[in-house]
């Protein structure tokens, strides 16, 4: 009874904010009517509980509006969306509606699997000029306009370092080659065991996202457009010399995020993270797992720094040839199932979540962690006064200047809107990784690991 109440409260309120005029506000909410009653599946990869709760107040919502649509709300696995659209589409049962990673997405669409027709009128109508310029051109297929996707929301990851140290020692942002080697090196003090940046040395996912941004700024490419690889180039190697030299300047041992722990507790400069560190900087609660001492033997621990968010900024683009960020994207996608019915209703959905109401209700299910792609919502004050208190930490023009990270977002995966399936390959056996584990912990030549590294690629690819 208490749970069935709490659902009732929560639909009325997330009514009442709809009606309230979050509908009218629509950044190109769809004036198309579905005068027929259908019903339309919607596959999301947001598969925990309490958000599916929330997604499903949103679609009760907006079928309470729209009385002649039903939406199906499904929970798929993101491992396991891949298998699911193909066996769909084998069995003609695609749903009318996915969320997922947009490299999913590029790749069902560039399969043929979706309505790039439908979304590129959805993102017409809305304002391609809206978007953050980095989040809609993943989407984007080899034809420049033609969507594959629309994204909705997505973390950044930069360099968060101590402002006030930085101001102190006179030295300039961390957002260029030189300036955060620089800066790792003023603050490299050992002997007091305090670290000037950490940067991912172990083999593993963490080590990759660290390092693709710093060669993405020196213009390094794993594959050029026609799909060739080309690992082995001046400008890739000068990233992998790069990011050894900054390793150098890093906790000892193989490191991983984890290593946060020394920034929490005052004996870092500066540290690769993506926008989920927000809350752990600003609330007490969330940082306690990095202010003890049980994850490094040479860190004490340390009381909760409530300035610390203050003297925090953060450096979301990096650049030595040219400007590179780094994040992850979630995006709609709309099958290519062939009933017009389902997709005039899909549009009208995907129109609704745009809706700032119902917008700011899915960016609070993890503030910090999903950012919206739409410009103006960055600013919004719904949007800045989320559940846990979190962005008021951070002020309006803090918080704009972190979400700006999606106007730069690259991957290696997709080179001029073509995607480089091969790319995920290499990065799911994680040989990158592997080859930095092997230059800064092993002492394998820079040329020598390389040479291992495209070795195990064309392994791959073959």
């Amino acid at each position: 009874m208490k749970k069935w109440f709490s659902s009732v409260v929560l639909f009325i309120f997330a009514l009442s904010l709809v009606w309230a005029g979050g509908q009218s506000e629509a950044p190109g909410e769809s004036e198309e009517t579905v005068s027929q009653e259908v019903t339309i599946e919607f596959w999301t990869t947001q598969t925990q509980s309490d958000r599916m709760a929330t997604i499903q107040v949103l679609v009760d919502t907006f079928e309470a509006l729209n009385p002649n649509i039903n939406v199906k709300l499904v929970a798929v696995d993101e491992n396991d969306m891949a298998t699911q659209i193909n066996t769909a589409a084998a069995s003609n049962t695609l749903p009318a509606i996915i969320e997922s990673d947009t490299e999913s997405i590029v790749a069902f669409g560039a399969e043929g699997l979706l309505n790039s027709e439908a979304i590129s009128g959805l993102i017409e109508s809305i304002g391609p000029e809206k978007f953050y310029r980095g989040a809609l051109s993943l989407n984007e297929s080899a034809e420049k306009g033609v969507y594959y996707g629309v994204p909705y929301h997505g973390w950044v990851q930069g360099i968060w370092y101590r402002a006030d140290w930085f101001e102190e020692a006179g030295l300039e942002p961390p957002s260029t080659w030189e300036n955060i080697l620089k800066a790792a090196e003023y603050f490299y003090r050992p002997e007091i065991n305090q670290y000037g940046i950490l940067v991912g040395t172990k083999a593993e996912a963490y080590t990759e996202q660290c390092f693709t941004q710093i060669a993405m700024a020196n213009g390094a490419q794993l594959f050029d457009a026609q799909g060739n690889l080309i690992f082995d180039t001046p400008e890739m190697r000068e990233a992998v010399e790069y990011y050894a030299e900054l390793a150098k300047y890093t906790p000892p041992g193989p490191q991983t995020w984890r290593a946060r722990d020394y920034y929490l507790q005052g004996k870092m400069a500066m540290f690769f993270y993506s926008t989920y560190i927000m809350d752990d900087l600003a609330l007490e609660s969330d940082a306690q797992d990095s202010l003890t001492n049980s994850n490094f033997a040479d860190l004490e621990g340390k009381s909760f720094d409530p300035e610390l968010v203050e003297n925090t900024r953060v450096a979301t683009t990096i650049s030595k040839t040219q400007e590179a960020g780094y994040g992850t994207i979630l995006s709609f996608g709309i099958p290519a199932h062939g009933d017009e019915l389902k997709t005039a209703a899909a549009v009208k959905f995907l129109s609704y979540l745009f809706t700032p109401n119902a917008y700011v209700t899915w960016l609070h299910m993890a503030p910090g962690g999903m950012n919206p792609v739409l410009k103006e919502m960055a600013v919004n004050p719904r949007f800045q006064n989320d559940p846990k208190g979190i962005f008021q930490h951070y002020g309006k023009e803090k918080m704009a200047e972190i979400i700006q990270g999606l106007n730069s977002i690259e991957t290696f995966s997709i080179v001029e809107g073509k995607r480089m399936a091969a790319a995920s390959t290499i990065y799911s056996k994680q040989i990158i990784p592997q080859m930095i584990y092997r230059i800064t912990q092993e002492g394998m030549e820079v040329d020598a690991a390389m040479d291992w590294a495209e070795m195990e690629m064309r392994k791959l690819m073959e």
